[in-house]
This record gives structure tokens, C-alpha cells and sequence, in this order.
């Protein structure tokens, strides 16, 4: 069988654009701006773990174009299954930065997540979220609802059932998902030449009876594009799997150590892709920023973030009935009997 997967790219490494993105101005500031807070929130998360004011965490830096790319191309009645390192999509649709530190910092209370904002909670075991979004997309077209839901997950997750049987059961029931990505390029310690002899990670979808697409991860444009077309795609019964080539810059959580396995050249390479730094130089030829305009940012974002740290400290101890409290939206009376025991 003869096939081609497609390889999408805007943006080169020096910010020039391949073609016009025809965004407009507000919708690239609001990325750009986005983008520098969930960096911010991101090395401000792992302060606070070397402090010990924080549990292990999983660091999204490098890869703030495929989250804020994705999940800027959905609408507000559409949903997100993420997994523990889609922290900038999570901030970007809504969800409230404090309850993130507070999640992070252990406590379930994190993820409570608001009724207003349709963020699923973060999913830590590899691709169990599928399934779940999924299974989400068929109740939605059972219902007749006009919702999308996207699922995120690792290069590291195509090595998992779970992802297979969600795709195939999106391709046989026509269903609005789009399953996308995140190639690090490394699982853990597992580089990605080790999960699949497949040129692509892409072409998996191929199998299952729909679209996939190649993208430039560390390119806002191409994610924000490509996603924005795959979302009305999936709309319309038509599933679609986005595979974002990005780059994981730090190690895989706190409890890692990169250096172990992975060059110093290798980073150095990537380095010259960083997703920000590209929009950045974009945005300036275009005449949209400014050293004013950056210090503005910084300090706005360095705000945001400094009063949330402080909210999810200020929260009183958790107390044993938290951990019965947020399983079920109605407690099963088998979690009732094991609450109320001395």
C-alpha cells in the first residue's frame, strides 16, 4: 500500500513565515502571551518542587506551541482529555492556575475543575485517557451534541493499547475526536526510534480509517491551523490524529534525570526551535511587539502566577473525606460506608 503523510510548517527556525497564517493580530498576541505564562508557571512549578513546596511534576517546556496552538483552535462547548503534561492547554481553556499548583502540590482538591470550563481532569497512568475521551465523543453524538473532544497524549503512549482501541473504535463509529500527539521524541528514557519501526507516528491513523497529519509542534501557526481544520473535520464525524513533532526540554518529571540518556548537542539543537522565541521574532517583523510590549507581558504573567502560588498555599489542609469527596459526582453508597468508618 502506498501512502503519504502530509508534514505541516509556517514558521521557520528565524520566525519567517512560509506562507501567510491569515490570524489575526489579537489571536496571535493572546497565543504569544499564553504561551510566555505557561512557561512562566512552568519553571515557577519546578521551584517550587525543589523547595519541597511541591510533589514531582511533569515539565512542559519546549512544547508550548502544540498546547496553546491546540487548544486555541477549539470552541468553548469542546472538550479536553489531558495527560499530566498539558498544563499550558489546561491554562489556556480556562482552568483556574491555582488549582493546578494545588493539584500538583498534591491535593485532589486541584481538580475540581469549575462547571464553566470543559477540561476533563489530568490523567497520569499513559493513555487510559483515550478511552475516556472516546467514549466522551460517542456519548456527545449520541446525544446529538455538535462537541468535539481532543485527547492528548505522548509519542510514548502509541505503544499502548489503550491508544489502538480508541482509534479503532473512533474509526468504526464515525466519531468527533481528535487524538492528538505530543512526539516529544522521548518516553521517559525511550527514544521514539525505539516505539515503532513506522516512519511516521501519523500514519497509525491510517489503519483505523481516517486522517493523519504531520505538523511542526514548535510552530503556533501550524499546530493552530492544522488543529482548526481537524476540529471541523472531527465535527463532522470524521476523526482525525494530529501528531505534533515537538521536543521535551526538561527532564521527563522531576524524578528524572535527562542527562542519563540524551546529548548535549541533541538540546542545542532544539534549542534553535523553541517554539516562543520564533512567535516572538514573527510578531516583531510584523510590527506586533515591542521590548515594551515583552516587559508588560513578563510582569502581567509574573503576577498571575505569583498570586496563584499564594491562593493554592493559603488553602486549608485537605482533610481524610477529600479523598472519598471528588471520585464520583454522586458518592456510591460502597464509598459512603468507607467515609463514614471511625
Amino acid at each position: 500500500m502506498h501512502f503519504s503523510i502530509p508534514y505541516f510548517q509556517v514558521l521557520d527556525n528565524d520566525g519567517n513565515a512560509k506562507q501567510d497564517p491569515e490570524v489575526d493580530k489579537e489571536t496571535i498576541k493572546k497565543a504569544y502571551e499564553l504561551m510566555v505564562l505557561s512557561r512562566i508557571f512552568d519553571e515557577t512549578a519546578m521551584k517550587l518542587q525543589r523547595e519541597g513546596r511541591m510533589y514531582t511534576y511533569a515539565p512542559l517546556k519546549g512544547e508550548e506551541a502544540t498546547q496553546i496552538g491546540s487548544a486555541l483552535a477549539l470552541k468553548d462547548e469542546d472538550w479536553i482529555f489531558p495527560s499530566y503534561r498539558e498544563n499550558g492547554s489546561l491554562i489556556a481553556r480556562g482552568m483556574p492556575i491555582d488549582l493546578l499548583y494545588l493539584y500538583w502540590m498534591g491535593d485532589e482538591r486541584g481538580m475540581h475543575i469549575p462547571e464553566s470550563v470543559n477540561n476533563f481532569p489530568i490523567c497520569i497512568p499513559v493513555s487510559t485517557q483515550i478511552p475516556h475521551a472516546v467514549g466522551f465523543a460517542w456519548a456527545a453524538k449520541m446525544k446529538k451534541q455538535k462537541s468535539v473532544t481532543m485527547v492528548y497524549f505522548g509519542d510514548g503512549g502509541t505503544s499502548r493499547g489503550d491508544m489502538h482501541e480508541g482509534m479503532n473504535f473512533a474509526g468504526v463509529f464515525k466519531l468527533p475526536v481528535v487524538f492528538l500527539c505530543r512526539n516529544n521524541q522521548w518516553a521517559i528514557s525511550m527514544p521514539r526510534s525505539h516505539q515503532t519501526a513506522a516512519e511516521t507516528l501519523a500514519q497509525k491513523a491510517i489503519a483505523y480509517g481516517f486522517e493523519g497529519i504531520q505538523v511542526d509542534g514548535n510552530d503556533f501557526f501550524a499546530v493552530y491551523l492544522a488543529t482548526k481544520e481537524a476540529v471541523e473535520k472531527a465535527r463532522k464525524g470524521r476523526p482525525v490524529m494530529i501528531e505534533c513533532v515537538t521536543y521535551r526540554m526538561a527532564d521527563h518529571t522531576t524524578a528524572d534525570d535527562a542527562k542519563k540518556y540524551r546529548t548535549e548537542e541533541e538540546l542545542a539543537q532544539w534549542a534553535e526551535k523553541d517554539p516562543i522565541e520564533r512567535l516572538r521574532k514573527y510578531m516583531k517583523g510584523q510590527g506586533i511587539w515591542s521590548e515594551s510590549y515583552q516587559k508588560k507581558v513578563i510582569e502581567d504573567c509574573q503576577e498571575k502566577i505569583e498570586e496563584a502560588v499564594k491562593k493554592a498555599e493559603s488553602v486549608p489542609p485537605q482533610t481524610r473525606d477529600d479523598v472519598f469527596k471528588h471520585m464520583y459526582a454522586t458518592m456510591p453508597w460502597f464509598l459512603k460506608e468507607q467515609m463514614n468508618e471511625d
